[in-house]
């Protein structure tokens, strides 16, 4: 018996301390490969609140805007301008006022456009925004048709191209936006090379699936395929608050997935046709985001945003990029992007760091 026990001890103790003929261990996942981002832009609401009801000498706008068109280096920010907002009703009625000349701010002038574009950063106007919902849905009902052949117009006249921010939650007039697009795109063909600064189309939708619901569904299911694009992109709009990392990308991972318990539901969307909007001027104080790159939400996010899987729609991991808001002075409240507070460190450093291109390429289309 003792000899027994002593013979189970010796074995259970060579069992334990002698290296075991195992299978070799499982080598680790392979790191999925960065796909560049191609957008890297920022609204932009002039110096009177996205009003843009002045008339500025390029010195002057040169003087608050100049770290948009130089990182330090010499190089541009970011790759994309969009100058915020033009007002639909007024787009439509080709208003002229005393901030307004034929329906377009009088602040986006060509001299404002050819500052960006000379230095090969794309130029885009955003039709709509929050405050103007009311004249987006009484612009459409009023002539929808007419009002997507006027903004084709300006987009021909100032060689920029256009997105649409209907901010409309509850019953938006989907209807009277298609018959826009439809208009805007017989004028402007969609055209997947980006060579013609005006077929650049766009839309926005909110952060995540959960609001602006009706108008993400369409967009999603009818206008942004990859098998029959419409519209270029989206842009999933900034949060209500400045959000981390982690809940931007939660918010961005509803779009790849979709909603399939809603009813109907929302489809999932391509990551290869949507941005993420990052704040770079909110609050008081000035955000990483605008001026440390090493602790913004960019960097923090930027793996996610280059290796992101499509889940349902698309072949090619990775969004298209970042969009920021907003250049120069957004709100009333808080501190914008202007002297001394500019965002070279932060939003330009995030250009140098993602090897984002100058000028902006032809995106991806899967």
């Amino acid at each position: 018996m003792r000899r027994s026990v002593l013979l189970s001890t010796l074995l259970l103790t060579l069992a334990t301390t002698t290296p075991a003929a195992a299978a070799p261990p499982h080598p680790a996942p392979a790191a999925l490969a960065a796909t560049p981002v191609q957008v890297y832009g920022a609204w932009h609401c002039g110096n009177d609140y996205c009003t843009w009801g002045t008339v500025r000498a390029v010195t002057e706008f040169d003087s608050q805007n100049h770290w948009l068109v130089d990182r330090g280096d010499g190089r541009p920010s970011v790759n994309l301008v969009v100058l915020s907002f033009v007002n639909p009703l007024a787009l439509l009625r080709q208003t002229t006022d005393a901030t307004t000349l034929d329906g377009v701010p009088r602040g986006m002038t060509p001299e404002i456009v050819n500052y960006f574009t000379a230095r090969g950063v794309r130029v885009m106007l955003s039709v709509g925004g929050i405050t103007y919902t009311d004249d987006w849905d009484a612009a459409l009902a009023e002539n929808a048709t007419l009002l997507g052949q006027r903004a084709a117009a300006v987009a021909s006249r100032l060689g920029v191209g256009i997105e649409i921010d209907y901010e409309q939650n509850t019953g938006p007039n989907l209807a009277g936006l298609q018959s826009f697009i439809d208009a805007y795109r017989a004028v402007h063909p969609y055209d997947a090379s980006g060579a013609r600064p005006e077929a650049r189309l766009t839309i926005d939708v909110a952060a995540g699936d959960r609001w602006l619901i009706d108008l993400n569904r369409k967009a999603t299911g009818d206008w942004l395929r990859t098998d029959v694009p419409v519209l270029d992109y989206a842009n999933a709009m900034v949060s209500a608050r400045p959000a981390s990392a982690s809940t931007s990308q939660a918010s961005w991972q509803e779009h790849v997935d979709g909603k399939p318990q809603y009813s109907p539901p929302v489809p999932p969307l391509a990551p290869a046709k949507f941005t993420g909007g990052v704040y770079i001027a909110y609050g008081g104080k000035p955000l990483p985001e605008c001026v440390d790159y090493a602790t913004s939400v960019q960097r923090a996010a930027a793996p996610y945003v280059q290796t992101v899987a499509p889940h349902g729609a698309g072949a090619t991991a990775g969004m298209l990029g970042f969009m920021f808001w907003a250049a120069e002075r957004p709100s009333t409240r808080g501190i914008g992007t202007v002297p001394p507070n500019t965002c070279e460190g932060g939003t330009g450093a995030g250009a140098s760091a993602l090897s984002v291109p100058v000028p902006m390429p032809a995106l991806r289309q899967s």
